[in-house]
């Protein structure tokens, strides 16, 4: 197989512990404090910490328990998502100065293909450093880049000197780079994924590389001819400038468990008012309905079902939810509900992108 890598010019632009920053930037009390964005301390879970946080160890998606315990001087702060996506949308009409192949991942981080750019500058380096200052200068937050030849290096290599700081991958360095990356390192591959390479003696980059494709389908499946790829530097996805949504979804995590179907359908009505929104907003409808059940031991649930129709009405998700959740008896209370519909009415479309070589 080819290692021939195409010579694009990709930017990952990463947001520094966005929500965390943008509450203490819009809270002069709240800077150069351990916070933690959600997770109260009796119950939920934490959507971002800000740096002081994270130097104890709290982080994303542990419980606000386990941030109290870590970092007993922690500040929960409610999230306010529709500040952050005011703030986000901010960040996208600059980007969309420089190119519009712009993939946003989430709220906080986007791909950007620059190789040809609207500034007519041929160095995706200058490029993001200029990216990074004017989000600085004009939204007052600091952001971290990654600058390679495809989305997965630029993924990695943004990471390299967060926060507020950028690293580039030349196209000569690309092989040189993963070669030496820590396997736990690479995008896409985790923790469980890790201990199963450190088993088959795989640490570094250069490891996985001397594996043959057929070691690494038959030990990690479909996935095997991924890793086999991207550490050769091969990676063609494209930067899509409409991600195509394929699922939309809406939960809510309980102060207090619920143990009766009853009090359940009065939040499961909440919640669907909550979906219905987003999808008449987006003009979006699905035929597949899915109901989440997460129970008081952490243990969790999903249950669907497919119509032959596109909804969007609340009134009929709530219709299939309710038959959903009596589909069969609880096992214990319940601590979060959700309701997520898919089988949308996207269609994917297709973006041509033009490959040229040019100095980096």
């Amino acid at each position: 197989m080819s290692e021939t890598i195409p010579n694009r010019k990709i930017i990952h632009i990463d947001m520094d512990a966005f929500f965390a920053s943008v509450e203490q930037m819009d809270n002069p009390a709240l800077r150069g404090k351990p916070i933690a964005v959600g997770g109260a301390e009796n119950r939920g879970v934490v959507a971002a910490a800000s740096y002081e946080a994270r130097k104890f160890g709290v982080r994303s998606a542990i419980s606000g328990v386990l941030a109290k315990k870590n970092c007993p001087d922690i500040i929960f702060v409610r999230p306010r998502f529709d500040r952050y996506k005011e703030i986000s949308n901010k960040i996208q009409k600059i980007f969309h100065e420089y190119t519009d192949l712009v993939e946003p991942l989430s709220l906080d981080e986007a791909y950007l293909d620059v190789t040809i750019n609207k500034k007519g500058n041929p160095s995706a380096t200058l490029l993001a450093q200029e990216i990074r200052l004017r989000i600085l200068n004009e939204v007052g937050l600091t952001a971290s880049a990654g600058i390679s030849v495809n989305k997965f290096v630029a993924k990695i290599a943004s990471d390299f000197n967060k926060p507020n700081g950028q690293k580039t991958v030349n196209p000569d360095e690309v092989i040189p780079f993963l070669e030496v990356l820590p396997i736990r390192k690479f995008y896409g591959v985790g923790k469980v994924t890790t201990e199963k390479m450190y088993q088959l003696g795989i640490f570094s980059g250069l490891e996985l590389k001397s594996k043959s494709l057929e070691f690494l389908e038959k030990h990690f499946g479909k996935s095997g001819n991924f890793y086999y790829n991207v550490v050769r530097g091969i990676h063609n996805s494209e930067v899509k400038s409409d991600r195509i949504t394929k699922s939309v979804a809406a939960e809510h995590t309980f102060d207090v468990n619920l143990s009766s179907e009853i009090f359940m359908l009065e939040q499961l009505d909440n919640i669907a008012t909550s979906l219905e929104k987003r999808l008449k907003k987006d003009h979006i409808a699905g035929k597949t309905i899915t109901l989440k059940i997460k129970y008081s031991d952490f243990t969790q649930q999903t249950r669907s079902k497919t119509l032959a129709y596109f909804i969007s009405d609340k009134g009929l998700i709530l219709e299939t939810v309710k038959e959903l959740l009596f589909q069969e008896r609880m096992k214990d209370s319940v601590r979060l509900l959700g309701i997520s519909l898919s089988n949308l009415n996207t269609e994917e479309k297709k973006t041509v992108v033009v490959q040229l070589k040019f100095a980096f």
